[in-house]
């Protein structure tokens, strides 16, 4: 029966190739799209799910909010980890992870610059897992001064990483360390990677208030983190409220496998994913895929007239409605089956371009044979009753005598529920382009606004050598002697990567110093930066380069942010004071910086005091502002210079412009993987709507003649094909618009600073949506109407 099915099914799809082209091309490209997000999908919920015990692996983050600022915080101090083992026996181990071990690796001649390189504990390899190809990975980070490089960090100093193990690699100032192991090479779906890991040196300590390492926590079996969380309200009553003063303090149990689509913190590890972004992947794969099958169906219920009476001779010679049903759902499957093999074939071909698109490797493999197998069965099943169904219960339906007449009976809710699945998939066509419009937009007011600064023409580059740091005026004299260069300077953190620190500070308000300290961002520079960055004064002074030793001891710039948070009416003169590694100490405000952004517009401006760096070694960040049009010639003198202070060194440098730009690449790969689903759909929704047309212009070739006939023109005609179909488009921009402006709206907020969304990019939506549709209709219609009468009036 079921070979007689398949037949019967081959016979009908090849005498309607342009129908069944349709279908299989519309079903192909919905397989692709769903096979590709799925491997999106599945990469993004696997991350750190290698590691053998996440389940019981956390990550200690914490929050703090006072009057006027907040604080949301992935990184602890030092202290943090063994505190808390030592206070809960339900913490079976706690490991902290320094990410600022890199640098420039030397070993014989080979030199490298590794940016990538963390400190940690010994216990690392108790908590995580990263398996050894050598080594012991129960002593590897038990001595000072160790190492231990991943395959290929070892294959690019050593060649071989067999002999790797017990050779020493030189850091700035020929500091050694030894190769106690070599481990595969960390996965990319870790939230936290690395070339390499250095040991902690012996009895790291710290402030509790200098945050700037990464605490994980394995419980016992059988923990409840929620019950350990509820005790960390006395931790902070008993062991950190002295230190941070009167804040609303929260500290918080992160499952490891949560932090990449569930964390956003200030000071992450890494870029991190969203959940939201992956559900929104998921539901347009869906969306796709139904309406694939909505064209199915549609053409399907449409040319149920040619076929009602093949149905009726059916019945007639004793078919039943479940053999009427499975014909028509053997049809459906070997179309499914086409579509599938086709699908396959797209997905392969243009997986390149989406790992291009995603940043990421993916493969068609990665389920491998067994669960892929069952993943296409699964495709053919779904879409074969999602898209045969309805055709096949509709068509089995139909009474003998009826259908021997060619006759269908009351067609009313057959049309109502074929035109409410073309305005479906319009409202998610015009819901699509509208979304990636406003996407468009926010992207290009955060490229373009105003950062507080000039990025343009300012390139930095970082002084790994602690030696070459003390050269630093050296360096600027020899660069500012030519006429490539405008400005130099520099500072202790790069600006545009989210990494500037923060402490702890105490502010003078109404005359007198304030008795709990204030987390504020910091960021070390020398009295070059602010010209150099063309950075504007709102009050006071600038560092001043001619007294640079008495500012140092004496003198901080605040930002407006700050100054607006604590109230300061006239904030020169102001003291400040913190603790640093000599000890207390105490400042003036000389001066009120305008506020200027540090990093992307997903962050808002916050609190900031500018110090002087306290000696050499916080200079290690130079800022250079080139020449317009010299950048070439520039890059090859500040080449020049640096390679100077440190011989064999490799010199890497980034674009400030490029920077920032990079700030937002996560939204520029969602940006470009929106527009290509929305023109997948609207290829699809196209595909639907030309087979309808096209079927429609055919049912009514005589109509056609004796208009023509009549007097008709060619546009009256086209109109009156065209018209139905532009009316649920419009129905279907009334439904997408509001939507959209929902669903963007809620994006959005995931911006400090974003666009207003105007009603025009609704309405350019629905215009495109509408043009789209009349090309479409306008094609098949014009076809028909400039047929000859003469050739029509004969059709049967």
């Amino acid at each position: 029966m079921l070979q007689n099915h398949l037949k019967i099914a081959f016979r009908n799809l090849w005498k309607n190739r342009i129908y069944s082209g349709i279908n299989v091309v519309g079903l192909a490209v919905g397989l692709a799209t769903c096979l590709l997000i799925a491997l999106y999908v599945a990469n993004e919920l696997s991350y750190d799910r290698f590691n053998e015990k996440a389940d019981r692996i956390y990550r200690v983050v914490h929050h703090m909010q006072w009057e006027g600022g907040d604080l949301h915080l992935a990184v602890t101090s030092a202290p943090f980890a063994p505190t808390l083992k030592q206070t809960y026996p339900a913490i079976e181990e706690a490991v902290r992870v320094l990410p600022e071990g890199g640098g420039t690796l030397q070993y014989a001649n080979t030199k490298l610059n590794v940016g990538d390189i963390v400190f940690a504990d010994a216990s690392l390899f108790r908590v995580f897992t990263h398996p050894f190809l050598y080594g012991d990975p129960q002593t590897a980070l038990s001595k000072p001064q160790s190492i231990v490089l991943t395959r290929t960090l070892a294959s690019r100093l050593f060649g071989d990483p067999a002999r790797a193990l017990g050779k020493t690699v030189l850091f700035e100032n020929n500091f050694g360390n030894v190769v106690t192991g070599v481990i595969d090479d960390v996965p990319s779906h870790a939230h936290l990677t690395f070339s390499g890991i250095r040991s902690l040196p012996a009895n790291f300590s710290g402030e509790w208030q200098e945050s700037s390492l990464y605490t994980y926590l394995l419980l016992r079996d059988g923990t409840n983190p929620a019950a350990l969380e509820a005790q960390f309200p006395a931790f902070f009553q008993k062991v950190l409220k002295a230190k941070l003063g009167d804040v609303a303090y929260r500290m918080d149990l992160q499952p490891l496998t949560s932090i990449h689509l569930h964390s956003d913190l200030d000071y992450e590890a890494g870029p991190n994913g969203s959940s939201q972004t992956v559900w929104v992947f998921a539901i347009i794969a869906g969306l796709i895929l139904l309406l694939a099958s909505i064209n199915y169906m549609n053409l399907s219920t449409a040319r149920s007239t040619i076929r009602i009476r093949e149905v009726g001779i059916r019945q007639a010679i004793g078919s039943g409605r479940g053999q009427l049903v499975g014909l028509f759902l053997a049809e459906t499957l070997l179309l499914t089956t086409l579509a599938t093999a086709l699908g396959l074939l797209l997905a392969q071909s243009t997986l390149p371009l989406f790992n291009d698109l995603t940043g990421k490797q993916l493969s068609l493999e990665r389920f491998g044979p067994g669960y892929s197998i069952l993943a296409l069965l699964g495709f053919l099943l779904l879409t074969t009753l999602l898209s045969g169904a309805y055709p096949a219960l509709f068509m089995s339906r139909a009474r003998i005598v009826t259908a021997l007449r060619g006759q269908l009976g009351d067609q009313a809710a057959t049309l109502a529920f074929r035109k409410s699945l073309v305005t479906f998939q319009f409202v998610i066509t015009v819901a699509l382009i509208a979304a990636s419009g406003i996407i468009y937009q926010q992207l290009r007011f955060a490229l373009t606004r105003p950062l507080g600064f000039n990025k343009e023409q300012v390139l930095t580059f970082h002084l790994n050598d602690e030696q070459s740091r003390t050269q630093l005026p050296a360096i600027k004299a020899q660069l500012l002697g030519s006429a490539l260069i405008d400005r130099v300077a520099a500072a202790s953190n790069p600006v545009g990567t989210n990494d500037l620190g923060g402490s702890g500070y105490f502010f003078e308000v109404d005359g007198k110093m304030s008795e709990s300290t204030r987390m504020t961002r910091t960021l070390k520079v020398d009295p070059d930066f602010l010209p150099t960055m063309e950075i504007k004064l709102a009050k006071g002074r600038n560092f001043s380069s001619q007294n640079v030793a008495a500012d140092r001891q004496y003198a901080v710039l605040v930002n407006e942010t700050l100054v607006k948070a604590l109230g300061w009416q006239n904030p020169i003169g102001k003291r400040v004071k913190f603790f640093s590694n000599k000890g207390p100490a105490e400042r003036q405000v000389v001066g009120v910086v305008k506020d200027f952004h540090t990093h992307s517009l997903q962050h808002k401006i916050e609190p900031l005091v500018l110090q002087l760096p306290p000696d050499a070694n916080d200079e290690d960040n130079v800022y250079v502002r080139i020449r317009a049009g010299q950048t070439e010639a520039a890059l090859a003198l500040i080449q020049q210079v640096y390679q100077q202070v440190e011989p064999g060194g490799v010199f890497e440098y980034q674009f400030l412009d490029q920077r920032f730009a990079r700030q937002y690449a996560t939204e520029q790969k969602q940006s470009q993987l929106l527009l290509t689903f929305t023109s997948l759909a609207i290829l699809i929704a196209c595909l639907g709507l030309f087979g309808l047309t096209t079927f429609m212009a055919e049912q009514r070739t005589k109509e056609i003649g004796v208009r023509k006939v009549l007097g008709a023109s060619v546009g009256s005609i086209v109109a009156l094909l065209s018209k139905d179909f532009l009316k649920l488009v419009l129905i279907a921009i009334l439904i997408a618009s509001p939507l959209a402006w929902w669903a963007m709206n809620q994006w959005l907020g995931t911006f400090a600073y974003k666009i207003q969304i105007e009603w025009w990019v609704f309405a350019l939506s629905g215009t495109l949506a509408i043009g789209i549709a009349l090309a479409t209709v306008s094609f098949q219609s014009i076809k028909a109407a400039l047929m000859n009468p003469v050739n029509s009036l004969r059709a049967e």
